[in-house]
């Protein structure tokens, strides 16, 4: 007799099929091993999952074959997946298949036994026992005490240029001394930093365990390397996993460290599918690895920051006030460096369209008299946010997006950052043919053009021209372009460098001694409450930037451009007091029952009309009066999207809040069926899909 099966597979969201499937196989198989399965007229990638399937009046379809060659995803993976499908609304297939590499759902049972039989790049058994002495700081080395001596989940609270990444090797460095064995998952928040994180933990760790021991795994890497670094993880190959948010759910049996650098950094929130937070992902696998496993090290979890987020902030109060986390401190920039005194410049004190303050022109001069680097930041690219007609009314509107398309000079591009529509720009202005329209705003493009006009007269020290470079999303396109761009700032071809958040954080140059940060004002008035602390964060990141060569650190400065200059968030700037920032922002929060005092998921909806969406949202909302525990959660009127259509789909969300997390999960997770009956009603016809956002970012 056959044995039945339970097995997830990759169904769409919100569908009636949103648990495991029955299966039947000659042979009983273990939990987490992987199979393939017909579905419909396809065949795809499962899952054999945990419990007995349920008794069934329809005809079992057999397996089309099991995966052999793989070890079983281990229970730790498992329940991490369906945590997070419970938490965060969707499908247990839809993460499970999701957080594998794209080419193993492809593979077949031959096809894999192939590439299995690949040389794996072994770990090297013969390979030099190396052991890197580093001198720490005093701060360094109380901080590691203190996170060897406790369980967690911990919070590293450490200033820009104070060597927190010293820290994470010495962590990864002194489990592996204990257990070579042992895997640690090190994440960062973006693609562009893992080249130089993983350049430093290879130098690190490759002597000691070979080639095979370190790899990365980000959605810039190709479906083959991407397969590759998943099988050395799930096979123990691999001692070191660098990785993006995706890499939280990466297979690795032996997990007995996470890092979390820059943790705070919103990237870690995923915005599509499963919106998951791969920050808190972390805190969970953490205690779920400890929890299932059979040693009795525990999996410990850091996370990493010098503008650590609210929540995590709040979580590392003193555990006498109900903090969860502990607080590990390294105030201090490593060689006694100080951190750049930070000037504010009062704009509405310059001239009219005024773009570099004399003050601020001046300091960066000095700064090429003397050899040493100036790094300009706006974040907003392109050269222009929109281009204008001076006699109509006209603007580079997108005709699929409730947004402006920017004008690229570049490539003479009018260029939507919503859809990605493009054209080239007109000769004229459309409506009324004026032929002068002109770009109104600045993006990185048009500051780099404007800053080689104004230095274009000034010499280096070594008599060649003044070189001004840019670093954004649109001179970074190429494969291996950001790498040549930063070798070529940290040799110092460069003089002056502009560019977007992509060069604020986590670059370690030396040679910077000023930072500007142009128009950030923006942020100061926003409604989105989570604004003034992203500001924060990021002002504070790129600030740290400068003056992280002890030698040059006492004449670092960060120039700052407002017209806000008595506003409380930059006085705490002044003083670098993140906790002063942090207790003030926190307050406003209880006062307002923002998070993390309360706790908020979002219901969008996208549909052919705006009348539909808000039809959708509002009928599930009148709906919800029966679901249990609405009592204990606010359902707030639906409304647009701040950008309203994109792709012409129009957008709407309804915000859902609750003090209590456990109520607002289980009214969510009733309230699901309502919207999926919504859906069919008459006057939300039109609809084309909905989405749950649980702890949303942006609102």
């Amino acid at each position: 007799m056959p044995h039945r099966l339970s097995v997830v597979v990759q169904t769409p969201a919100h569908s009636a099929i949103a648990g495991p499937l029955t299966y039947g196989h000659t042979a009983a198989l273990p939990p987490g091993s992987l199979v393939r399965v017909p579905l419909g007229t396809r065949e795809t990638l499962g899952v054999v999952w945990d419990g007995t399937p349920e008794e069934s009046t329809f005809e079992i379809r057999p397996l089309s074959a099991a995966l052999d060659g793989l070890p079983p995803l281990n229970a730790a993976w498992r329940g991490l997946v369906q945590f997070a499908a419970l938490y965060y609304q969707r499908a247990v297939g839809e993460v499970a298949l999701a957080a594998l590499p794209p080419q193993l759902r492809e593979l077949g049972a031959a096809q894999l036994t192939r590439r299995l039989k690949r040389p794996s790049g072994a770990v090297d058994a013969n390979a030099a026992d190396t052991t890197h002495s580093v001198a720490l700081s005093e701060e360094q080395i109380c901080a590691i005490a203190e996170f060897e001596s406790q369980k967690g989940p911990f919070l590293l609270f450490g200033s820009t240029g104070s060597g927190k990444t010293e820290v994470y090797l010495q962590l990864v460095q002194s489990l592996l001394a204990r257990d070579p064995t042992a895997q640690a998952l090190v994440m960062v928040p973006e693609i562009n930093l893992t080249p130089q994180l993983e350049a430093r933990f290879r130098e690190r760790f490759e002597p000691r365990f070979g080639a095979a021991a370190v790899v990365s795994m980000h959605s810039g890497m190709t479906a083959p390397q991407r397969l590759k670094s998943w099988l050395a993880a799930h096979g123990g190959t691999a001692r070191i996993v660098l990785g993006t948010r995706m890499a939280v759910f990466a297979s690795m049996p032996r997990l007995k460290l996470i890092v979390v650098d820059e943790e705070h950094d919103p990237s870690y929130k995923q915005q599509e599918g499963a919106r998951y937070s791969a920050r808190d992902l972390a805190v969970y696998r953490s205690q779920l690895e400890t929890r299932l496993s059979t040693d009795t090290e525990p999996c410990r979890v850091l996370l990493g920051s010098a503008t650590p987020s609210l929540e995590s902030w709040h979580h590392s109060r003193p555990a006498a006030e109900g903090g969860r986390y502990v607080r590990l401190a390294m105030p201090s920039r490593i060689g006694a460096g100080t951190l750049p005194k930070v000037r504010l410049v009062d704009m509405g004190l310059q001239q009219k369209k005024t773009v570099f303050s004399p003050q601020l022109l001046a300091a960066i001069q000095q700064r090429i008299a003397r050899g040493e680097q100036s790094m300009v930041f706006l974040n907003r690219r392109g050269y222009a946010p929109v281009l204008a007609c001076g006699s109509c009314e006209w603007k580079s509107e997108c005709p699929h997006c409730s947004a402006y398309r920017v004008f690229h000079k570049i490539d003479r591009s009018l260029r939507c950052h919503h859809c990605g529509y493009a054209e080239p720009v007109p000769r004229a202005c459309p409506t009324c043919g004026n032929p002068d329209i002109a770009p109104v705003g600045r993006g990185t493009e048009r500051l780099e053009e404007h800053l080689a006009e104004l230095l274009a007269p000034l010499r280096r020290p070594d008599g060649g021209p003044v070189v001004v470079a840019r670093i954004d999303a649109d001179s970074t396109k190429a494969k291996g372009a950001l790498e040549a761009q930063l070798a070529e700032v940290h040799t110092g071809a460069v003089d002056v460098l502009v560019g977007t958040q992509m060069i604020a954080k986590g670059h370690d140059f030396r040679r910077i001694t000023l930072v500007a940060a142009i128009q950030p004002d923006g942020a100061l008035f926003s409604s989105d409450f989570r604004a003034p602390e992203r500001l924060f964060a990021l002002l504070m990141q790129a600030g740290g930037r400068a003056g992280r060569d002890a030698a040059q650190s006492a004449a670092s400065e960060m120039w700052v451009q407002t017209e806000h200059p008595q506003h409380p968030l930059f006085a705490a700037l002044r003083q670098h007091d993140y906790p002063a920032f942090a207790a003030s922002q926190l307050e406003e929060r209880r006062i307002a029952g923002m998070p993390p005092f309360s706790f908020q998921a979002l219901v969008r909806a996208e549909a052919r009309t705006q009348e539909a969406a808000q039809a959708f949202l509002t009928l599930a909302s009148a709906a919800a009066c029966d679901v249990p525990d609405v009592d204990r959660v606010t359902l707030y009127p639906a409304v647009p999207m701040g950008v309203q259509r994109v792709a012409n789909i129009e957008r709407a969300q309804m915000l859902v809040e609750s003090p209590s997390r456990q109520a607002l999960q289980r009214f969510l997770l009733a309230w699901q069926a309502v919207l999926r009956a919504t859906r069919s009603q008459p006057e939300a016809k039109g609809l084309i899909r909905w989405a749950i956002d649980v702890d949303p970012l942006g609102i």
